[in-house]
């Protein structure tokens, strides 16, 4: 029987970044959220934002051609649209305060894509004549206003249509929810 002693078999794991990212972005507990502040429990929102970045730029770096699930804010930070995590915040915050003290607008805390949620504009399923989707507001990375609305529809969605930020929500909110499917 030949001796192993000075041969020890060694078992080299190294970490998978996906399986880390995907775990950063886990919503501890089931209580749900009235405003985007409420669900803000995961990793990606207390750990230091160094980290956050760079965590989410190896998962980019290990799968090039399928960007990973990150909340819109992730994305702008990483690609130096938004100065910082916080910033992203006050933006969630500030278009929070003008939904939710409007009537009809319901935060949904579950997003896509890692997202924390979005908004739906529930009277505007009343222009449907059958099952479909609220008008409904995202936060999104694409470009600087931050924000895309989708009209009501059944079907295929629409194009989102770009808002210029908080301005220009205040704006047009009423054209934005009087949006015909």
């Amino acid at each position: 029987m030949p001796e192993q002693r000075g041969a020890q078999r060694r078992l080299h794991v190294e970490p998978l970044v996906d399986l880390e990212w995907t775990a950063a972005l886990e919503q501890p507990g089931s209580a749900s959220a009235a405003v985007p502040a409420d669900a803000r429990r995961a990793w990606v929102h207390r750990a230091p934002e160094a980290q956050v970045i760079a965590l989410y730029r190896a998962a980019v770096a290990a799968s090039p051609n399928i960007a990973p699930p990150a909340p819109w804010w992730v994305r702008a930070v990483a690609e130096g649209g938004l100065s910082s995590r916080r910033e992203g915040f006050a933006v969630e915050d500030r278009v929070a305060k003008l939904l939710d003290a409007r009537p009809g607008w319901v935060f949904v805390p579950w997003g896509v894509d890692g997202d924390t949620g979005y908004w739906e504009y529930m009277p505007s399923e009343r222009r449907l004549a059958e099952p479909g989707m609220p008008t409904t507001l995202n936060h999104t990375h694409r470009h600087p206003g931050w924000l895309d609305v989708v009209a009501v529809h059944a079907g295929t969605a629409p194009a989102p249509i770009a808002v210029g930020g908080l301005v220009d929500l205040r704006k047009n909110l009423a054209r934005l929810e009087s949006l015909a499917p």
